[in-house]
């Protein structure tokens, strides 16, 4: 699985993007084939609370999925994320293995 981080209107720590590839990278455990996932990172109106805002693009063959989250700091909207990914692979699989 390729992952690519896209850090807009900022530079991301190289801690972050190791901690969100990590965490990215369990996706595959959920669903094998999964080709590409893209994050995007934002800073929504500097100054303010819940203004980091992470999202994931996952492609499988045929499908692609997309969960967006914002919170406080962007391990937490990535951890959010990654759950709220999760959720939606397993439907997809069971979806697909009820056919």
């Amino acid at each position: 699985m390729e992952i690519k981080i896209q850090s807009i209107h900022f530079d991301a720590t190289d801690q972050l993007e190791a901690f969100i590839e990590k965490k990215v990278a369990k996706l595959e455990k959920s669903l094998e084939e999964i080709q590409k996932a893209e994050v995007q990172l934002k800073v929504v109106k500097p100054a303010t609370a819940l203004n980091k805002e992470a999202s994931i693009t996952v492609s499988v063959p045929g499908q692609t999925f997309y969960v967006e989250k914002t919170c406080d700091t962007f391990e937490e909207s990535i951890d959010q994320c990654v759950d709220s990914m999760k959720v939606q692979l397993k439907k997809f699989k069971e979806k697909r293995s009820n056919r």
